[in-house]
């Protein structure tokens, strides 16, 4: 029976990750900075909690890192552990750089110290592409990031190249676009425009308020990018590649789509400039040739399907008080 560690297992990402690896026969080890900050919901809800083992573990402690290796002897660790937002990484530059690098950089040193043969993967982001000069962006993109998140998540990517090649890790690179689903947390973009949009429906709310929504992004599904994440892991060498749709849509678009399948009205979307981001990105999407290419990941879908997957779950479980 191979075992797994996943940080950051009680995340969205984490927890669909934690659902195939238990399908496919894995020991789940999950850990935790905190047992009583810590919420297992969403394991719950893919009813897996009683199949995974979650651990405390401080990532930015070296030596918690080196105890946990040292306790499971993992064959797999997927580092999906970080301070994932990025107009809080402009609040909070210093904690965002702090623990999103030094998290990393303990895993990789404490793999190289206990036993190098473990593989490790890296949740990168495609936020390090930042300012491109062209699209689509692929895995020979130069890296302009334009948040302290993005640098956070670009230093920790070279962080990853230099382990492999410099003490010969299997260390690997999974540069995910957008993704997302119901296990979404709600102060992310999609999951913030569904809930709301549904109080508004329900007379709850009264207006939608957003920032810049005249840009745009490549969106996917969560539960098929972590199937990529599983076969990059299995392939026969570290690679470092891109994951995503291959397609970009205008933030607005999302909006207009979610507005027309619950009937609100469009001038109940407001744009207010106390919401835009220092700075952002006009444009962003990837080339997802390599992923199908060396890894066999195939994906297909239409974000517009997505939304309605999500937004039909949303409805269903009275998430939002009606």
């Amino acid at each position: 029976m191979k075992i797994a560690i996943i940080t950051g297992i009680t995340g969205q990402d984490g927890s669909y990750l934690a659902k195939l690896l238990v399908e496919k026969g894995y020991k789940v080890v999950g850990t935790t900075r905190s047992y009583n900050q810590s919420s297992t919901e969403k394991l719950k809800y893919l009813g897996i909690q009683d199949s995974v083992k979650i651990e405390e573990a401080d990532m930015s402690d070296v030596f918690s890192t080196i105890k946990l290796i040292n306790k499971y002897a993992p064959d797999e660790i997927y580092n999906l552990a970080a301070q994932s937002s990025v107009g809080l990484s402009f609040e909070q530059p210093i904690g965002t750089l702090q623990y999103n690098i030094t998290s990393v950089l303990n895993i990789l040193e404490a793999i190289r110290m206990s036993n190098s043969k473990i593989k490790f993967y890296q949740a990168s982001s495609s936020e390090m592409y930042g300012k491109v000069k062209k699209l689509p962006i692929t895995e020979d993109t130069a890296l302009h990031p334009l948040s302290p998140y993005a640098i956070s998540k670009a230093t920790a990517y070279w962080t990853v190249v230099n382990y492999r090649e410099s003490y010969n890790l299997f260390a690997c690179n999974g540069i995910l676009f957008n993704h997302e689903s119901y296990l979404r947390s709600n102060n992310f973009f999609v999951k913030k425009i569904i809930r709301e949009s549904i109080a508004i429906s329900k007379n709850k709310q009264e207006v939608l308020k957003v920032g810049n929504i005249d840009i745009k992004r490549d969106f996917g599904f969560t539960p098929d990018y972590v199937q990529a994440m599983w076969l990059l892991m299995q392939h026969h060498t570290a690679e470092d590649i891109t994951i995503c749709s291959g397609k970009s849509i205008y933030l607005r678009e999302i909006i207009i789509h979610i507005f027309k399948n619950l009937g609100i009205s469009e001038d109940k979307l407001i744009i207010d400039p106390t919401l835009f981001r220092p700075v952002d990105i006009e444009d962003m999407y990837g080339d997802n040739t390599k992923a199908k290419v060396i890894i066999g990941w195939q994906y297909d879908k239409s974000f517009f399907n997505v939304l309605d997957l999500i937004l039909e779950e949303e409805l269903r479980l009275n998430t939002v008080s009606s």
